[in-house]
This record gives structure tokens, C-alpha cells and sequence, in this order.
């Protein structure tokens, strides 16, 4: 491990990660937001905004490692991209499973403490279904519970390689880069702050509402730091996944599978649950496992180093 911090490619970093991430935020907030984002594909419902998240912001990390290694002359060792799956397969396995796993518990967790909250009817799966489907078929022709299990099944097993394309945006900057660079902190420490650098990188959209919107008690300042907590805690998991797989794409994988299954949620509640307790990962209660696990890597799983 390189004992060594260094501090200025650390920096130039932040910057370009910071900077390509934040300015394009500032775009899309001056032009109407999240929620009033002008429509580019009427057919599609692609607004200009859902193009810049999915482009310029959530690449960030990834240019600005390029973009470091580039002018700081760094060149191209270790860049954590060799898959390993070979001998890393359990690791991938883990990243696959535990995620989805983990934000399943969560949510049960959630409904359990706020029954009120659930919806045994899926009345928002129904509302869903019906604005989708074909003229003619009726959704209490559907067995909804089935419809239910199977779209869970679906972001389990699929997602995480659906969704991958979009995540190694991320992790090729925070996991690939930014960790190891942090390493010389000490690995518990290198993990934490990492997480902690990755959920203040979210606040311009975080204060725009996404995954939290407005409703919420102290909006919209403890959206954001109620995000820093849900970055540290799966930034710990995706943080060991990538040191125990020597690569990034465990890291890829299990952010995937969190993005797959983190809406599931949302088609069993009723009302207007608190969305910073739940029933989504990102809130306290809906993240509990992610806690749990966090916490048990940092006292057990080499973190103390």
C-alpha cells in the first residue's frame, strides 16, 4: 500500500470530478430543474436533464480519471480494470446478490416500522400498469403479486449487468482511482472518506429533489446529508468489494445492483412515507443493512488497517 498521500493528483481530481459534475448540475437547474426539464423525445419521455445525469454527470469520475492520469503524467499502472473473475469469482458473486439482498431487508424493515406505509394492493403497481398497457387489457386481469416477484427476480439477476454500463461511470472514478489514492490514510479511513467525497459529489441534484424530492422534514438540507450517510455505508461494501476482488468491476456490479432493486420499494407504498427514513436504500431505515454490513467490514473485515 502506498504510504505516500499525494495531495495534488488527489486535487486535480476532485476538480475535474467536481467541476464536470457541478457545472452540468448548474445547467440543468437552470434549465427548469428536475422536474420541469425540458422534453427532448415527447415519445420516449427523455428530458434534457435525464440526458445530462446519465451523460456528463454520472461520467464525471471516469473522465476526471483520465483526465488526471493525463496531466499529471501519471501514466496507466494499475487502473484496477482487469476483471480477475477467475480467481475473484466469489467477490463477484457477493457484489451481485448481497446489494439487492441488502435493500430488500431494508425495505421490509421500513414497512414493518410504518405498516401504515405498505400497500398489500399494489395500488401504485396498478396505477403503473394501466397507464402502460395495451386498449383492451384490463389490470385486474393481472395477477399483480406475480407481476411483483417477477420484476424483483428481474432486478436481482438482471440489473446488475443492465445497469453496469451506467455505473462504471462511477466506480472507474470513486473505487478505481480515488481509494487507492486514499490508501495511505489507512484502509478504514480511505473507505470512509471515499463514501463521504462520493454523497457531497451528489448535493446539486440531491437539493433538486432526486431521491428525496421536497416533502421530507428539513427539506431540502438533510436530503443531502442523509445521502453522505447512505454513500459512506454502501461506499464501505463497494469500497472492500473492489479491494477483496483487486478490481473495480465488483464495485460496478453491486452499484448496479443497488440502482436495480432501489425502486421496488415504491411500488408497495401508500401515502407519503418520510423519504429519509425509507423505503429506498438512501433513507436511514431503508439502508440499514448497508449499515450493518459497513460496520462490520470496518471492525472485521481488515478496516482497522
Amino acid at each position: 500500500m502506498n504510504r505516500t498521500l499525494d495531495r495534488r493528483r488527489i486535487l486535480i481530481y476532485l476538480a475535474f470530478a467536481f467541476g464536470v459534475a457541478w457545472v452540468t448540475s448548474l445547467v440543468i437547474y437552470l434549465t427548469g430543474g428536475l422536474a420541469e426539464s425540458p422534453v427532448l423525445i415527447p415519445e420516449l419521455n427523455v428530458s434534457l436533464a435525464l440526458v445530462l445525469l446519465a451523460g456528463p454527470v454520472m461520467w464525471s469520475p471516469a473522465v476526471a480519471h483520465v483526465l488526471t492520469r493525463l496531466v499529471t503524467g501519471e501514466g496507466w499502472e494499475r487502473p484496477f480494470l482487469r476483471p480477475r473473475l477467475r480467481q475473484g469469482w466469489p467477490t463477484w458473486l457477493i457484489a451481485w446478490l448481497l446489494p439487492g439482498l441488502l435493500t430488500i431487508a431494508g425495505m421490509a424493515a421500513f414497512f414493518l416500522l410504518f405498516p401504515r406505509t405498505y400497500d398489500p394492493s399494489l395500488g401504485m403497481l396498478r396505477e403503473m400498469l394501466s397507464a402502460r398497457l395495451p386498449e383492451g387489457v384490463e389490470v385486474e386481469a393481472l395477477n399483480l403479486w406475480t407481476l411483483a416477484a417477477v420484476q424483483a427476480a428481474q432486478a436481482l439477476l438482471l440489473a446488475p449487468i443492465i445497469n453496469s454500463v451506467a455505473t462504471f461511470g462511477e466506480e472507474f472514478g470513486w473505487r478505481a482511482y480515488l481509494q487507492p489514492r486514499l490508501m495511505a490514510l489507512g484502509q478504514r479511513r480511505a473507505l470512509v472518506l471515499t463514501g463521504v467525497i462520493w454523497g457531497v459529489w451528489h448535493w446539486p441534484v440531491i437539493l433538486m429533489g432526486y431521491n428525496y424530492g421536497f416533502d421530507y422534514p428539513g427539506a431540502p438540507l438533510l436530503g443531502p446529508l442523509a445521502m453522505v450517510w447512505f454513500t459512506v455505508n454502501a461506499g464501505i461494501l463497494l469500497g472492500w468489494l473492489t479491494l477483496r476482488g483487486k478490481s473495480v468491476w465488483p464495485a460496478v456490479i453491486g452499484h448496479a445492483a443497488i440502482n436495480g432493486v432501489a425502486g421496488l420499494g415504491a411500488i408497495f407504498v401508500q401515502g407519503d412515507p418520510n423519504t429519509l427514513l425509507g423505503p429506498t436504500p438512501v433513507g436511514l431505515i431503508g439502508g440499514v443493512g448497508f449499515t450493518v454490513v459497513a460496520a462490520g467490514i470496518l471492525l472485521y473485515g481488515g478496516g482497522r488497517e
